[in-house]
């Protein structure tokens, strides 16, 4: 037999299905069993099914090379799933619901009073420097008061069992196609396990989504025109766009494809005439979103589209100007922004963060650099980030000359020790990082995905989850030991 849990490593890990001395998790107990049974040979025909599954239904992601451009590779993906219980996951749940609420209200405050810079919450100096902060959304109401209505709050544990809240993506959040997929390939793979086991749906997602969307619409219509509105096929998460158009019935559309009428309304350029779009998910960043209102060169947004926005002509999700939460300092500040606007305590903990603009806390980076993992506060996929326990000596002084250059532009972590799962390598298994982007929707209601996209690090030792950089995906099973009770 291939798989021997009571040989599996766990010794200080916190390993999401495996206990000390190889006993599972309650809420994996019935996987491991199956998953025991299995000859080598039969690991290998589940593998090499849910491969063939992944290259029919198409499921790939754009990486960028220097040499090579765009290319398109196919989703790697581990057939054994993440498991969690249901009952650790309605705790996470409402965190997650506090956390994005807290965020909105946030948001909203600085596009308006900025109330919470006056209580001396939050510095103004951030804000001044915020490479997020769009004047041109200052005195917008939104729908609903609601600035960011999809994100990704990306989850970590550390071997101590504590969930974190690693960063929060708020301005065009991707990866739930994956876990849709993920979900799919699963069921194809292994119909028997989701008959015995008391499996969470996901699928639900893509009429969550175009409901709240549908409630953004400035139109009282049955059924209200949505599109979503991509860069184009060359952009790394086309397969999404793609997907979740199809998936909600929704208009597919590019920049080209979007005029801005003298009534400020927005119009589909069709074979039978202009057709007016009520909402737009748009997956662009704020940038080239308006030539008119933003970048001048931009061919990929809609001139006048911000016009119509604040117009009330049109909505957008996510709205202009949100990605000003979306900052890896302002993150630092998240559990103090939850007690300022709920007055509440935080329920998911942030991992305790150093803001280099403070001379103190900047001091204590430069003096340990080589311990912590620094992050630039506006990068995303795993970019630009140093790991200082796996940096070499140059590394480490190049960052040190970063941060005293920049450092409004930089925080700093501790080096976690992320979790584990087991994870198919060859016909064995063996532990492997991971992290959870579960979605949380912001409409007239909030809803959170049951469970999300767990993304997993390959490599053996490695911590970068990031398909962009190696790192491949599990399905995540969140697993009602209680009946639904």
């Amino acid at each position: 037999m291939a798989i021997r849990w009571g040989s599996y490593p766990t010794k200080g890990l916190h390993d999401e299905i495996i206990q000390a001395r190889g006993k599972p998790r309650p809420a994996a107990d019935q996987l491991c069993q199956f998953l025991r049974g299995l000859s080598d040979k039969e690991i290998e025909e589940y593998k090499a099914a849910a491969d063939l599954a992944i290259k029919l239904m198409g499921i790939t992601f754009t990486v960028y090379s220097d040499s090579d451009g765009s290319i398109d590779r196919t989703w790697p993906f581990d057939i054994i799933p993440r498991v969690v219980d249901s009952r650790e996951w309605r705790q996470i749940e409402r965190g997650l619901v506090q956390r994005v609420k807290a965020l909105n209200l946030f948001i909203a405050d600085l596009y308006d009073q900025q109330q919470v810079v006056k209580d001396g919450v939050f510095p103004g100096e951030l804000l001044e420097d915020s490479v997020n902060f769009r004047p041109q959304c200052v005195g917008v109401k939104p729908p609903q008061g609601i600035w960011a209505h999809i994100c990704g709050s990306d989850l970590v544990r550390d071997k101590d069992g504590v969930v974190y809240v690693l960063e929060d993506n708020l301005r065009v959040p991707s990866g739930v196609s994956y876990m849709l997929e993920n979900r799919q390939v699963m069921k194809r793979v292994f119909p028997d396990l989701f008959e015995n086991e008391s499996i969470l749906p996901v699928d639900d997602y893509p009429s969550k989504l175009y409901d709240m969307l549908a409630s953004l619409s400035p139109r009282r219509v049955a059924k209200p025109v949505v599109a979503v509105l991509t860069p184009g096929i060359y952009n790394s998460a086309y397969f999404e766009h793609s997907y979740l158009a199809q998936q909600m019935g929704a208009e597919l559309v590019e920049g080209s494809d979007l005029v801005v009428g003298d009534d400020d309304c927005v119009y589909m350029r069709t074979i039978d005439g202009p057709k007016r779009v009520d909402v737009i998910y748009r997956r662009i960043d704020d940038l080239f979103l308006d030539p008119e209102a933003f970048n001048p060169d931009s061919t990929l947004g809609v001139a006048g589209l911000m016009r119509a926005w604040k117009a009330g002509k049109v909505g957008l999700a996510n709205a202009p100007g949100a990605g000003v939460a979306d900052d890896k300092v302002v993150y630092a500040y998240v559990p103090d922004l939850i007690r300022y606007y709920l007055h509440e305590e935080p329920l998911i903990p942030n991992v305790p963060t150093y803001r280099c603009i403070y001379k103190e806390e900047r001091d204590y980076v430069l003096a340990h650099i080589a311990e912590l993992v620094v992050k630039p506060a506006n990068e995303s996929g795993g970019y630009g980030m140093l790991i200082g326990p796996q940096a070499s000596t140059e590394e480490c002084e190049q960052f040190v000359r970063a941060i005293k250059r920049n450092p409004r532009n930089y925080v700093a972590q501790p080096m976690l020790t992320l979790s584990t799962a087991p994870t198919l390598v060859g016909t064995k298994v063996e532990p492997r990082h991971l992290d959870l982007r579960p979605f949380i929707l912001s409409g007239k209601e909030t809803y959170v995905t049951t469970g999300g996209l767990t993304r997993v690090a390959l490599r053996k030792g490695s911590t970068v989850v990031n398909s962009s950089q190696g790192g491949g995906s599990k399905d995540t099973w969140i697993v009602d030991l209680e009946g639904g009770n």
